[in-house]
């Protein structure tokens, strides 16, 4: 690139004494863009793959992590709530679930607060993008989900295991939210 030192048509007066210094002026300043134009080509790729996953954020968000959260809080939650024991592990099983609907909640709310730069982002706009609250999320997700599968999950499980109808019941309950609708004919 150039040496970008009085490059800039502002460092310059029209010497109207010298009216061909004015063309090189303007040459400088011309210059100056097309060193500024050069550097377009290498800013697409970033730009571009920024807005994908924007967009793709902002889609997976709707259809897969607050679709995934409604699912285990109507279906998941409520299938070991009813199948746990009566004493010790009804009270876990409760404790448990009461802690990972307030994470939901809190994940979903730090997302609230992410996703309208996030559509400017996906739409090539200009857009302030909270990072530390982005860090925020994906650190907390992170840790909801290990926790989740380190410990909620095994004891759903353990818990559904015991009577194969439970499981069952879950497991149609699962495929019917998930089975592709089909419109019979009349």
């Amino acid at each position: 690139m150039r040496q970008q030192e009085n490059i800039s048509p502002e460092n310059y007066a029209v010497d109207t004494d010298a009216p061909l210094t004015n063309f090189n002026h303007c040459h400088i300043g011309i210059l100056h863009q097309m060193d500024r134009l050069s550097e377009l080509p290498a800013l697409l790729g970033p730009a571009m793959l920024a807005q994908k996953i924007a967009t793709q954020a902002v889609d997976f968000f709707h259809r897969g992590m607050l679709a995934h959260h409604q699912e285990e809080e109507r279906e998941l939650f409520p299938a070991v709530q009813h199948s746990a024991n009566i004493g010790e592990e009804r009270l876990k099983v409760d404790q448990l679930i009461e802690h990972l609907v307030q994470e939901h909640r809190a994940l979903e709310q730090l997302w609230e607060g992410l996703e309208p730069a996030l559509k400017k982002v996906a739409k090539g706009q200009e857009a302030h993008l909270d990072t530390a609250r982005l860090q925020t999320l994906v650190a907390r997700y992170s840790a909801h989900a290990e926790s989740e599968e380190r410990v909620f999950l095994p004891l759903a499980e353990k818990i559904l295991g015991r009577n194969s109808n439970h499981m069952a019941a879950l497991g149609l309950s699962l495929h019917m939210r998930h089975a592709p609708r089909i419109l019979s004919h009349i």
